[in-house]
């Protein structure tokens, strides 16, 4: 026997809001509508429901945010400041790793060789294999081209780190300065060779 649409009704709308809220607060992890819907009774709406979150947390301490395809709670922007001694976090990457993520993530999906003809100096297997492991970079489609190359795009975690909904979301060189995410040393391009040494993504 196949199901009817309608055949089970779904839960009043707000009640769908209450599981889908109780669910994000669950998981550390964003998910997505599809995600959702998969945890949720039959007949459910998850995009309604997260619309009418979205709207009830407009202004809270915290807030329903998109990351990517999926949806997360997290704490207000403005607020950040409050949870600095509990998420301090330190990470260090090279100065090679931050030019490669930042070719990444600006000219997404981009290939090893576009890579090292932007910096002007070769990509070591180590640095995008770093970007790899930190699940900021995944692997994209071949290029259509000789050799069908692999290409690299940016991941939903390194989004969500940043506080990004997508990668159009990224901002420029100065307010990455200006926000501490890089320090003030020179532009991209000046070392002739892998730089082996270390470059500040996060303050301390």
């Amino acid at each position: 026997m196949t199901d009817e649409p309608g055949l089970f009704k779904a839960p009043p709308i707000a009640e769908q809001e209450r599981m889908v809220e109780a669910l994000l607060f669950a998981t550390a992890d964003p998910m997505t509508p599809a995600q959702l819907a998969g945890r949720m009774p039959h007949g459910c709406d998850p995009a309604s429901a997260l619309a009418g979150l979205r709207k009830r947390y407009d202004g809270r301490g915290v807030q329903l945010v998109r990351v990517g395809d999926a949806w997360a709670m997290r704490t207000a922007p403005d607020l950040g400041y409050l949870m600095s001694h509990e998420v301090t976090e330190s990470r260090k990457l090279s100065r090679a790793a931050i030019e490669t993520l930042a070719i990444i993530a600006y000219h997404q999906p981009t290939t090893r060789a576009e890579i090292e003809e932007i910096r002007g100096v070769s990509v070591s297997r180590g640095t995008i294999d770093q970007l790899i492991e930190l699940d900021w970079v995944r692997l994209g489609r071949r290029r259509m081209t000789p050799g069908r190359p692999v290409t690299f795009i940016v991941t939903q975690t390194f989004l969500d780190h940043f506080g990004l909904e997508s990668a159009r979301d990224l901002p420029g060189l100065k307010e990455l300065r200006s926000a501490g995410l890089l320090d003030n040393r020179p532009q991209p391009g000046a070392e002739p060779e892998e730089d082996d040494g270390q470059e500040q993504l996060f303050g301390d």
